[in-house]
């Protein structure tokens, strides 16, 4: 009934990500700064003549709940809008969500996404 999509974007990507993600109608958003790596095993990089390595990278990941009708769309803008071709553009992860619960009302399933 529900999924949770979890994606983790490039820093950069992230103001057309939330615009796209806001033209498709998608109000609930969660926004974390995370570190890691993935297949590019960080990076490179030259700072006063010493060469350093940066093992984990800076990422931004997206959480978002939503209805099993609407992950598709959500995915195809995420992926779209977050797409450079290049190593590090990110992953996205679709797990399923049991109930959701607004606390404030106490709301419960569609009514409380």
């Amino acid at each position: 009934m529900f999924k949770k999509i979890d994606a983790i974007i490039r820093p950069e990507k992230l103001d057309v990500v939330k615009d796209n993600l806001a033209s498709i109608d998608v109000k609930g958003l969660t926004v974390s700064e995370v570190k890691g790596h993935g297949t590019q095993l960080g990076i490179t990089e030259n700072y006063r003549g010493k060469e350093y390595t940066v093992d984990f990278i800076s990422k931004v990941q997206l959480q978002i709940v939503t209805t099993d009708d609407k992950v598709d769309a959500i995915v195809e803008t995420i992926r779209n809008s977050a797409f450079t071709g290049n190593n590090g553009d990110g992953k996205i992860f679709i797990s399923p969500v049991e109930e959701v619960i607004r606390i404030r009302t106490n709301e419960k399933g569609t009514d409380a996404i």
